[in-house]
């Protein structure tokens, strides 16, 4: 037997045990018993501390009875760790035979043994029925998913943390049924989000934010996803109608991370990520400008009739702009990529640390974090600092108090060149003259060097602050508590730049600043009770919030010089001040009763009460109840089905609300026209009535069903849910045009009805558990679709309702209706063409066949939304190889997902000078089938050609490396885990330009979509 030297530490530990032993005189004789045994035990593994035991054993399916390779046998709070191999075979150290060990392997219930005195431990593992077991937010509390009723889905998390992105909500993009998560194109950016289509038509279309329970307005980019632990979406109306007057988009619950009992944990992650554009576009090099500008003039560079035949005498030079020649009147040589020079390879470089721990008295986590993306774009700049402090304390046994806070502090310095003007600039014009100092106006117009962006001084700094204190207070009726928090949410704006090229080249500097402050008080009532298989809850809550903005600038303009820039604006010879500010406020109650008996037969109702500051005044508060039932059929004694292991089915139907605008139901005034008060007098402001009041202003209400049967067959191989909803918007709050000799345009007012439903699928499967390989999958499938059915009522007695067709809004048609002008090619040289029209230019579909081209001839081609979403997730493993592949796709058919994507060159004096996109397909009369228009004239009608955005793209992939065995006992370390990660590696589609999802086409003004690799490293300790 081996021994090892008593470590300093358990000596004093033990000293210190005997001392507090032996000056106990006030415990009794029983407690000292035990006391004293305590130590005894204690003393003994102490002094003794023998060598490690050796354990060994198999892992097998419960099932199929098969060996499990690569399951993670680990030490309960310990490091040591272990692997089985190809046999299902492990080999672990243990110190003593009190130690407990835990079997993990995914699709799989976690196993727990105590060693005792078996030298070999053979473990079963049963498949898991964790996504039953699951611990899920609902808004004000939590449920196992068995027992939930709404439409309540945990997003993905883990799959994609490796993704290379500084912004959680791309995390989810393409991972939830019915969650729509747009691509940004822009360092630090955040994505567009929505749930379920389109319920509003002037209202707020966005989702609800809640953080850690408090609603957050910042931006997203304040989070650091390393500190989610979960993401809850909520989209039907009776799981959102706990959060009433704001929740008709659908909410999504983000909950941080928080500190567990046990071992202090730190752990510690680095990435480095590249980004550069998914498609290889860029403006024309010399020789395609040069002979783009020939075919602006194909009238005189090729001969008549057909223009096909090049016509020896036209002379280029002299159709080149003046700013591209030299003195002698020659082309300047260069072939300069503007393009290039603006560019770089986008990188991300993100550091995390954190530490947590605890005990049974108190848990807490610390995290930091730093982030760099420098985008594609020079100057495009976003960086992250981010500090993170969660800390709960169990005060007494009836009191839990907590702290939740973050600040995060933002740069965004620089002003990047314009992407537009970079694409424009002619690749015969350097940037710089001969002193090596940029040019101006390069073209010897208004339109100024892009490069000039770089010489402004900026500063752009955002600073978030978030704090939510709380206490848990467990009252003297058992299964009754009671839960206060206060959230507050603390940003401050910085904006100072100035640049001797603003203003009209007289310079111009200016400093803003920005301070939003909202706070949310909840106070929660909370009654659990349990008599035989009846289970009862029921919450009460009353909360109260109010937001506040101030806005101030002040900026000069006319410098003679900017050596202090944005620090002395008294320099400028003309000096300006604007301030702003605005404060709402809400006020809020709710009831909501869940029961259920056995888990088998459940129920929810809520009541939400919400009065928000900005509407009228008898019409502040909106009540909004929802009731929704499941019915969990796989519990009944007469379903003897083998095969199925769980079918639920749940009902819900509630009503949702959403707010206006601060201020919308009231008369706003603003500044008015100057008057001067006699000659030489000084001029005075006034002040008018901008908006009409609308006294009758009141809250918007969707009213929802929702449908859902969840299900597990063949031994849970394949799960899954599918849903069905079907919603009713009413009182649309529109800004509705009125007669202008009432002196306004238009008015707020509550209009018409809006449906909206889909169908949504999600699949989980088990494909292959065997021999060490493990493949499991996730699909998911989304429809929804929109349809208006009231607007403004029969105004002119006809029986007949009217569209609103300058708005784009049409009774019986989706609020994404595309209504313009149908192109049918383009027309030919030699071709009849009507007046106003030349070869190159569209030819318009006459709809009524009058033979005129009028505003009568548009007509309804399509919608912009899609038909549907489908992704694809497709999980490996292989011992300590971890490899996910997901795929994405929107796809719209033949009427939809459409959008216009039209280069259109005009032959002028821009069109001449301007540069476009290498590769474009213009109209020529020798590539008569050309695409897209190209002309002498401008048509007296331009309308767009829409096209198809569907697409399919590879958007992440990553593979990881858990180290285990040896090297991580040696280091110390509870896990190790390297990985190398893409996003955005291929898109296939048919659209063409930039990219499809973000509606970039071929123009100039559109911008990439970044495709990325990264590699970094996680390791705990």
């Amino acid at each position: 037997m081996k021994y090892r030297v008593l470590p300093k530490r358990i000596i004093a530990v033990t000293f210190l045990q005997v001392v507090i032993l032996a000056f106990s005189t006030r415990a009794n004789a029983a407690n000292n018993a035990g006391i004293t045994e305590a130590l005894n035990k204690e003393l003994l593994f102490a002094a003794i501390h023998q060598v490690d035991i050796v354990i060994t054993g198999k892992v097998t399916d419960e099932q199929t009875k098969s060996p499990i390779p690569g399951v993670s046998v680990k030490v309960k709070n310990g490091t040591a760790t272990a692997v089985t191999d190809e046999n299902g075979i492990y080999k672990i150290s243990v110190a003593h035979e009190q130690t407990v060990l835990l079997f993990t392997y995914i699709g799989y219930d976690v196993q727990e043994v105590t060693v005792g005195n078996l030298k070999n431990i053979n473990v079963v593992l049963k498949s898991s029925q964790a996504n039953l077991d699951e611990v899920v937010v609902v808004g004000y509390g939590t449920q196992k998913k068995a027992d939930v009723t709404g439409s309540v889905v945990r997003a993905n998390l883990d799959d994609f943390r490796n993704a290379p992105t500084t912004n959680v909500a791309s995390l989810l993009q393409g991972t939830v049924p019915g969650l729509n998560v747009g691509q940004v194109n822009r360092a630090g950016a955040t994505p567009s989000i929505s749930i379920r289509g389109q319920n509003t038509l002037g209202g707020n279309q966005n989702a609800l934010i809640i953080l850690d329970g408090v609603q957050y307005n910042g931006s997203l980019t304040s989070i650091n996803p390393d500190d989610i632990a979960s993401i809850d979406v909520l989209k039907d109306a009776s799981s959102t109608a706990v959060y009433g007057a704001q929740a008709a988009n659908g909410v999504i619950l983000i909950t941080s991370k928080k500190g567990a009992i046990g071992q202090t944990k730190i752990s510690f992650s680095t990435q480095y990520a590249t980004q550069k554009p998914n498609i290889d576009l860029k403006p024309m090099g010399r020789d395609e400008y040069l002979d783009h500008v020939k075919y602006l003039y194909y009238d005189q560079a090729f001969l008549a009739p057909d223009f096909t035949r090049p016509n020896p005498a036209f002379d280029l030079v002299s159709r080149v702009d003046a700013s591209m020649k030299d003195a002698q009147g020659n082309l300047l040589p260069n072939d300069f990529s503007w393009y290039d020079e603006a560019t770089r390879t986008g990188s991300i470089i993100d550091n995390q640390l954190s530490v947590s721990g605890g005990s049974d008295k108190i848990t807490y986590l610390l995290s930091g974090s730093l982030t760099k993306n420098s985008g594609f774009i020079q100057n495009d700049l976003f960086k992250r600092k981010t500090i993170r402090a969660n800390i709960e304390s169990k005060a007494t046994n009836w009191l839990t108090i907590g702290l939740q806070s973050f600040g995060t502090f933002t740069n965004e310095d620089g002003v990047e060149p314009n992407f537009t003007d970079i694409n424009l600039m002619s690749p015969l014009i350097l940037p710089w003259d001969n002193n090596g100092n940029y040019k101006i106006n390069p073209f010897a117009t208004n339109l100024v060097n892009p490069f000039l962006n770089y010489e402004a001084n900026d500063y752009d700094r955002h600073n978030y602050f978030f704090a939510n204190v709380y206490a848990n207070v467990q009252l003297p009726i058992k299964g009754l508590s009671y839960r206060i928090s206060f959230g507050n949410n603390y940003r401050i704006d910085l904006k100072n730049i100035s640049n001797l090229y603003d203003a009209n080249l007289t310079g111009q500097a200016s400093k803003e600043n920005t301070t939003y402050y909202d706070y949310t008080f909840d106070n929660l009532l909370t009654y659990n009770k349990t008599i035989g298989k009846h289970s009862l809850t029921a919450t009460l809550l009353y909360g109260a919030s109010e937001r506040e903005n101030s806005y101030t600038r002040a900026y000069s303009t006319g410098f003679s010089r900017l050596t202090l820039g944005y620090d002395n604006l008294q320099q400028g010879t003309n000096r300006f001040a604007i301030s702003n500010a605005w404060k709402e406020s809400l006020n809020y109650q709710m009831l909501r009763l869940n029961y259920n008996y056995e888990s088998k037969y459940l129920f929810t109702g809520t009541l939400r009460r919400d009065g928000f500051s900005g509407f009228a005044e008898n019409n502040k508060y909106g009540i909004f109840p929802s009731l929704s039932v499941g019915w969990d059929i796989s519990k009944e004694s007469f379903f003897k089905v083998n095969w199925i292991d769980n079918l639920k089915l749940r009902v819900g139907y509630g009503v949702a609300g959403n707010q206006t605008s601060r201020y919308s139901s009231l008369a706003a005034v603003g500044v008015g026209a100057s008057y001067v008060f006699g000659d030489g007098g000084s001029t005075q402001l006034g002040q008018q009535v901008n908006t009409l009041p609308n006294p009758d202003l009141r809250w918007e209400r969707t009213t929802g069903a929702n449908l859902g049967l969840e299900f597990s067959i063949l031994k849970n191989r394949l799960s899954g849910v599918v849903e069905y909803y079907n919603t009713k918007t009413t009182d649309l709050l529109y800004s509705v045009n009125i007669p202008v000799i009432t002196g306004f345009n238009n008015i707020l007012t509550n209009i018409g009805q809006l449906n909206n439903k889909g169908i949504e699928l999600s699949l989980n499967s088990k494909n292959i558990n065997s021999g060490g390989f493990q493949w499991n999958s996730t699909l998911s499938f989304a429809r929804n679709t929109n349809k208006i059915v009231k607007l403004l009522g029969d105004l002119n007695g006809d029986g007949v309702e009217d569209d609103l067709p300058q708005s784009g809004l049409f009774i019986g048609q989706p609020t994404a209706v595309i209504y313009d002008y149908q192109v049918n090619g383009i027309y030919q040289v030699g071709e009849k063409i009507p007046t106003g029209y030349s070869p190159g230019t569209y030819r318009i579909v006459d709809q009524n066949g009058d033979g005129v081209i009028n505003a009568n001839d548009r007509a309804i081609l399509g919608s912009s939304a899609p038909a549907y979403r489908v992704s694809l997730l497709n999980n490996f493993q292989y011992k300590n190889f971890t490899l996910s592949i997901f795929f994405n796709a929107v796809q719209g058919g033949e009427k939809s997902y459409l959008s216009g994507n039209t280069p259109r060159v005009i032959r002028d004096d821009n069109a001449v000078r301007n540069n476009y996109l290498s590769g474009i397909d213009f109209w020529s009369p020798d590539n008569p089938n050309g695409k897209y228009p190209r002309s002498f004239v401008s048509a007296t009608l331009n309308p767009p050609l829409f096209q198809n955005r569907s697409f399919v793209r590879l958007q992440d992939v990553s593979l990881s490396y858990k180290f285990s065995g040896k090297l991580i006992e040696k280091m110390k370390l509870q896990n190790l885990n390297l990985f190398v990660s893409g996003r955005n590696l291929a898109t296939w589609t048919n659209w063409e330009g930039w990219d499809p999802e973000t509606n970039q086409g071929l123009t100039n003004d559109g911008r990439p979509v970044f495709k990325g690799y990264s590699v970094g490293l996680n390791v705990t300790f």
